[in-house]
């Protein structure tokens, strides 16, 4: 059993930093009301951590491989433990927005690191296990995130949602120090730091902008100055990234169909699986009148579907990568058909069965994910690989919320300028999609009070259907990508190639990668 302490230990710290993804879901209404603000500008709570976490990635994965990965790991843990503590006493929506952009970075330092360590203490059948139960912790992690917000905040208080990080990441803490080996790859190779620089700001400046482009409108100078900073940025680090020794992304594999497939698939997987998760549980809440708990546990069945296959499939696999990916991501999209059938008659049951199929998917998709990263790249850029596949996880997770947002508001927009009978349709679309659809229902006169309890319904079951229907379309064409591109050797996650940790099974792993 010894041999199965570094995963449980690398397992605890994915659990934690995966489940702060969707965690505050459920507790944003609550959280509003306690810091005098708004959701709408708490959805950067949700945001900032998930965006700290996708920039910074690479350049941790990179530096890891440097300095030394259990070091960049245990260093994550330790500032993600801290910032919990912050995030849990923050005095103001401010303060509790910058400790989760700190928590986040933190989080990088983990999540950075952990396909690397993965791949490092296993190899050979071993490794197909490794990363099944790990895969397996990210499916339930990203999924029960709701389901343990909402029974914190309900019945101890929203700031618990932080708080209970402490216990857990000092166990994770003591348990890395004791099992987990370091690892660095030989010689010193100089920091790419105008890299890591100019993507960060990048992706940092296209989410800024889509989240303020559906909040004040697309052609404000602020909006159009962000999107203008993110073209810029991005082009400066393609630039950057090109003429660098050691560069935090090697330009040059992305001329392997296999591991761009595998890139795009997980840029799509986090935003079409999770991201409208956030804007069902506002329309649970806020508009159905549930309370945290019933939000969360209506998420439950996609929690437990996803762990279910994906530990069915560590123990039936491994399977081709491209079939594993390709049907789950297959599953993302047809999950999201399925809840994409609301009126203004729905309850949260509509979404059961969509949200089932949804989480058989991730369950699915999740471990041969990781695995292909690890095998498409030579061992010593393990930390590269697995920086760069979570970074297009969370960044899809990040971007994804900030698209849907824009979506959402859009139509509830659209359908209340339809109606007629609503004067002031945008502002009227910001507030509801802030959360304040209460607020609108009571503030008109006793007569309307009923016809506009209605249309609010009409308008978030309109808003969240066509969320969902792109959702759907997204999944749809991430399998395809899958299915056409990823050509890794027969056995996906495993067979061959778990073996790449060095030596000949490596080198074929990877000369099938470039085909």
């Amino acid at each position: 059993m010894r041999k199965w302490w570094p995963l449980a230990a690398i397992s605890l710290g994915t659990f934690m930093l995966l489940v702060d993804v969707t965690i505050v879901t459920v507790a944003l209404p609550d959280m509003a009301k306690d810091l005098d603000t708004t959701l709408a500008d708490l959805e950067w709570v949700v945001d900032v951590y998930a965006l700290a976490l996708a920039a910074l990635l690479l350049g941790v994965g990179s530096s890891a491989d440097r300095i030394g990965r259990r070091k960049v790991y245990l260093g994550g843990l330790i500032v993600f433990t801290a910032a919990s503590l912050v995030c849990a006493i923050a005095p103001n929506a401010e303060v509790l927005i910058a400790a989760r952009a700190v928590q986040g970075l933190g989080a990088a330092g983990m999540f950075g690191t952990t396909i690397a360590l993965l791949g490092m203490h296993y190899g050979g059948r071993e490794r197909g296990v490794a990363f099944a139960v790990w895969g397996a912790t990210n499916a339930v992690a990203a999924a029960a995130g709701p389901v343990v917000g909402g029974l914190l905040t309900e019945y101890l208080d929203w700031r618990w949602i932080f708080f209970v990080n402490l216990p857990v990441c000092l166990i994770a803490v003591l348990m890395t120090v004791r099992v987990v080996r370091e690892a660095k790859s030989p010689g010193r190779q100089r920091a790419d730091v105008l890299g890591t620089l100019t993507f960060t700001v990048a992706s940092g400046a296209l989410t800024f902008a889509l989240i303020h482009a559906h909040s004040d409108g697309w052609g404000v100078p602020l909006t159009l100055g962000m999107f203008v900073l993110a073209v810029v940025a991005l082009a400066l680090f393609l630039v950057v990234e090109s003429r660098h020794e050691h560069p935090i992304l090697d330009l040059s594999l992305f001329r392997r169909p296999t591991f761009t497939g595998i890139m795009l698939s997980g840029l799509i997987l986090q935003g079409a699986a999770f991201a409208y998760l956030l804007f069902e549980s506002l329309w649970m809440q806020t508009v159905l009148g549930y309370g945290p708990v019933k939000a969360g546990l209506c998420i439950l069945p996609m929690c437990g579907a996803a762990f279910l296959v994906s530990t069915l499939a560590g123990k039936f696999g491994p399977f081709p990568a491209r079939t594993s990916m390709g049907g789950g991501l297959a599953l993302i999209g047809l999950g999201s058909a399925l809840q994409a059938m609301l009126d203004a008659g729905s309850s949260a049951g509509t979404l059961l069965a969509g949200l089932v199929v949804s989480g058989m998917g991730v369950g699915l998709v999740t471990p041969s994910l990781a695995a292909a990263a690890l095998a498409s790249v030579p061992p010593e850029r393990g930390g590269m690989a697995g920086g760069a596949v979570n970074t297009f996880r969370q960044l899809g997770f990040a971007l994804g919320i900030a698209v849907f947002g824009a979506i959402f508001q859009s139509r509830i927009e659209s359908v209340l300028r339809d109606d007629g009978q609503v004067p002031h349709a945008h502002e009227t679309a910001v507030a509801l999609s802030g959360g304040q659809a209460q607020s609108v229902i009571s503030g008109s006169s006793a007569g309307a009070r009923e016809g506009m309890e209605h249309l609010v319904r009409e308008a978030f079951a309109s808003g969240l259907n066509l969320m969902l229907w792109v959702a759907a379309a997204l999944g749809a064409v991430a399998s395809v990508i899958a299915f056409l591109m990823v050509r890794l050797p027969s056995g996906g996650a495993g067979g061959r190639v778990a073996q790449t940790g060095g030596g000949a099974p490596a080198r074929e792993a990877r000369a099938d990668a470039t085909t």
